[in-house]
């Protein structure tokens, strides 16, 4: 398989695994985030609600106390005395001991004349006559009656509470001033936030308190109209975009309506806070699932790909064997085959070089050419018996012997034998031994042929002025190997060149340098000794063998 399978595979892994981690996370925040903000809404509008209740709730306290006050006074007390305006004076002095409501009292006739006036505007208001007044006539029909605010004679904001009481078949009002600015701070109560607002509207939607930001007092407020709000209501009113919470509840003496503002924004403050902090933990943890998705799936795919890769190493290795089995079995029959020609020209060739010691051919003008032959014919017969030898104990697979073997000293023993060729031209030979390498179970003379063959082939490779780097060394996490590296600054080798270097008969050599075993013989010899060689190679930065070896 090629890179680009394995990269296809890891991003189809990939997209999968972010599918099925991140839909769900996805679905279930929206849900949670939409439930969340569902309930908080509830609870910020339920607060409001509640607030303008216990707003409400004081207000009408406020005002029940005051008319409980003021019938207590009219039912207590006989008019002629509240007509004194010495006792009435005392009575409002009490009234203003208990609280600092009230303005000024007065007690007035059914034709709408002071009878008596305590208060700070007497010089004004004790001769007014106010049987033209709106509220004279209503406290004369209903019997308590609390005002609007208005402006009246005194020119600044009041509201009056109004009671009646009968003497002598006569009907008479006790009328207090109250100070709205009273009202005022209990409703500013109900203003939360920087943003928020709370003010009471009368019937005719005229606001009776100075609210935050709604309008001025006594003037139409800037929000919806609530003037007709029964009971308790809570809406969202998106004003001038912005949305607004509005709270009212109606206060049923007068006949008031509440109301009270809150900034959506500023209210769900702590949600929006939540979601950033949701919105942060999300992204974190979108973060780390792509993170740890992607790092897994590259781990996965690369060890699939590392798999891959080793198992077509071993089915390389498997090819390798296979060569080797069936080169071993035609190698020994064509061994046999060869040797007994061999020795046939062998015995011929000393059977004429006997010939030749003659007087008789010594005196032949060609004797020195025929001496010359028969060498020739001896040279090559020995060199073909050393073929056929080493075919033969390929192909048998010679039992080894068990030695203790100094590897150091194995390969310094085999320079020994190439140091001659390496200086005719001019090769430099550097060694670098571990000298903590323990001594290991192995042949030496197989092994001894193996590095044989690699120097030797090193030095070939070189051909002239070169140098060779063989270095024996011991893994620092590995106590149960040894590894020998033979490097040469040769010209390197190609791929297709390096993808054969082991198999046999396979050789760049000219035909009468090499017989390409020598290779396919260290590779079985060290496979066999339970080792492992592999080499490396770049054109024009030469090649580099590594054999491992056990210990034992």
């Amino acid at each position: 398989m090629s890179l680009k399978h394995y990269d296809r595979l890891a991003l189809k892994m990939i997209i999968m695994t972010l599918s099925f981690s991140l839909i769900p996370l996805f679905a279930l925040g929206t849900t949670i985030y939409i439930q969340f903000t569902t309930a908080y809404q509830s609870k910020v509008a339920e607060s409001a609600k509640t607030l303008a209740q216990n707003r409400r709730a004081s207000i009408e306290l406020f005002f029940d106390e005051r008319i409980a006050q003021l019938n207590t006074v009219a039912q207590t007390h006989p008019i002629e005395k509240l007509k004194d305006e010495a006792f009435l004076k005392k009575i409002f002095d009490t009234l203003l001991a208990k609280s600092k409501s009230f303005i000024d009292i007065g007690v007035i006739d059914s034709q709408g004349n002071h009878q008596a006036y305590v208060g700070p505007h007497y010089d004004k208001l004790k001769s007014v006559n106010y049987a033209q007044e709106e509220w004279f006539n209503a406290v004369l029909t209903t019997g308590i009656y609390i005002s609007d605010v208005f402006m009246g004679f005194r020119k600044a904001p009041h509201f009056i509470i109004a009671v009646t009481t009968i003497d002598n078949n006569q009907i008479y009002i006790l009328r207090a001033t109250i100070n709205s600015a009273i009202i005022d701070e209990m409703v500013r109560a109900g203003q939360v936030g920087k943003r928020g607002d709370a003010f009471i509207v009368n019937q005719e939607n005229i606001l009776q308190t100075q609210p935050r930001f709604s309008g001025q007092l006594l003037g139409k407020p800037t929000s919806p109209d609530f003037s007709s709000s029964v009971g308790s209501t809570v809406e969202f009113v998106n004003l001038k975009n912005e949305e607004n919470i509005y709270a009212t509840a109606q206060i049923k003496n007068p006949k008031w309506v509440l109301v009270i503002r809150e900034d959506v924004q500023e209210e769900m403050a702590p949600l929006f806070k939540a979601q950033f902090v949701e919105n942060l933990i999300m992204i974190f943890g979108i973060l780390l699932v792509v993170i740890g998705t992607v790092v897994t799936t590259r781990t996965m795919t690369r060890r699939l790909e590392k798999m891959e890769l080793e198992k077509a190493k071993s089915e390389d290795l498997m090819v390798q064997s296979s060569k080797m089995a069936a080169l071993g079995k035609m190698a020994a029959g064509i061994a046999h085959e060869i040797n007994n020609p061999l020795q046939i020209i062998g015995d011929q060739a000393g059977w004429m070089k006997d010939l030749l010691d003659s007087e008789d051919m010594k005196t032949n003008d060609n004797y020195q050419e025929f001496e010359q032959c028969i060498k020739k014919i001896e040279r090559q017969v020995n060199r073909s018996r050393e073929i056929t030898h080493r075919l033969l104990r390929f192909g048998r697979r010679m039992e080894t012997t068990q030695d203790m073997v100094d590897v150091n000293n194995l390969l310094s023993e085999t320079i020994t034998f190439l140091e001659n060729e390496a200086h005719y031209r001019d090769i430099t030979i550097q060694t670098q031994y571990d000298t903590g390498l323990p001594e290991i179970t192995t042949d030496s003379n197989q092994l001894q042929q193996v590095f044989l063959n690699i120097i030797d082939n090193a030095i070939d490779a070189v051909g002239q002025s070169g140098k060779i780097f063989v270095k024996t060394a011991q893994p620092s996490n590995s106590s149960k190997e040894i590894l020998v590296t033979v490097q040469d600054n040769g010209p390197g080798m190609p791929k297709e060149v390096l993808a054969r270097i082991f198999d046999p008969f396979f050789t760049t050599k000219r035909a009468d340098e090499g017989t390409g075993l020598g290779l396919s013989i260290s590779y079985s010899i060290i496979e066999k000794l339970r080792g492992k060689i592999t080499v490396s190679s770049e054109e024009g930065k030469g090649t580099t063998f590594i054999i491992t070896l056990p210990v034992k």
